[in-house]
């Protein structure tokens, strides 16, 4: 019943068993925020192993990115309201509170999150895995929690001070044993219309003795939800990344989705394997992408997004 009731709320931390094992595990929750200007990241989470236990805050920038180390005895959370700190630092759906002071990076302020938009859940979907929620031994399992909020707030980094008045936030996490060995994740929700947001995920999935292409892709306009995943027998028809520039089709029975994507500034950030943070990754929040959505030959939506975050790895 606690597995069930932690699955149902993928917000909540997932990992309280591990704290008192050496058993490889990570988990991690990443809020994007952007004025339209400027973007900046905060992943807060984990990673436990063998070797060592640690917490751990990245930061990313439109032109750096920093790795702040933490004990694990600084990692703190409550399940009812939902909430992490690790350090002097605080974050919920709600609101994040910043306050580091290190080596290369003094960031201090605060973000409010509201008018909070996700995708549709159901016991058969409990979040953008579908069924593969249920699996247990998934490698890592990835869900949305807010697709698009309105932010406020201010930050100041090394000195200067970005203001996020009207801008736009969006919320995810993994958690598992490692991340994907290669995969496409893209996501942006500043088009012109401010409550359009898309999100875009394509990894090498292990599973049992075998291996397969999973596919999570959601656009949100005007209400409506268009869906595009492995499990709903969605097909990438069209695959084409150079240096520059990333072009993708999706089709679902009428619907053909067309992502095309054109690289931002990518920097490094580190990712999991086996529990240790050890990856090297490389992330763009600066990119633009074009969707545009057809229903049969009919165009039904296309706009274009800026500020997107963009991860290829390969």
């Amino acid at each position: 019943m606690r597995n069930l009731f932690l699955m149902s709320k993928p917000e909540l931390f997932q990992g309280e068993k591990y704290l008192s094992r050496s058993k490889n595990y990570f988990e991690g929750w990443y809020f994007k925020n952007t004025n339209g200007i400027d973007s900046i990241s905060f992943i807060p989470g984990i990673s436990i192993n063998s070797i060592e236990k640690r917490a751990f805050i990245q930061v990313i920038t439109n032109e750096k990115s920093y790795f702040i180390d933490y004990n694990i005895n600084d990692f703190r959370f409550c399940y009812d309201p939902f909430y992490i700190e690790i350090g002097n630092n605080f974050f919920s759906l709600d609101k994040i509170y910043l306050d580091i002071d290190c080596d290369d990076l003094v960031l201090k302020g605060d973000i409010l999150y509201s008018d909070s938009i996700n995708i549709k859940k159901n016991i058969f979907n409990p979040n953008i895995m579908g069924p593969f929620s249920y699996i247990p031994f998934m490698e890592c399992n990835h869900a949305i929690l807010s697709m698009d909020s309105s932010i406020n707030g201010r930050i100041v980094i090394n000195g200067n001070e970005i203001d996020f008045i009207n801008g736009n936030g969006y919320i995810e996490k993994d958690y598992g044993v490692s991340f994907p060995k290669s995969y496409v994740w893209l996501q942006g929700n500043s088009f012109k219309d401010s409550r359009i947001s898309f999100m875009f995920s394509m990894a090498d999935i292990p599973f049992m003795k075998f291996s397969f292409t999973g596919l999570i892709c959601v656009l949100l306009v005007n209400g409506k939800e268009y869906k595009f995943t492995t499990y709903n027998n969605s097909k990438i028809v069209n695959y084409s990344i150079s240096d520059e520039l990333l072009d993708i089709t999706l089709k679902r029975g009428k619907y053909t989705l067309n992502i095309k994507g054109d690289y931002g500034n990518s920097l490094k950030l580190i990712a999991p394997i086996k529990g240790r943070m050890e990856k090297d990754i490389f992330e763009s929040i600066s990119s633009i992408i074009t969707v545009t959505l057809y229903r049969k030959s009919e165009k039904i939506f296309s706009d274009i997004s800026v500020n997107c975050g963009l991860e290829i790895v390969k």
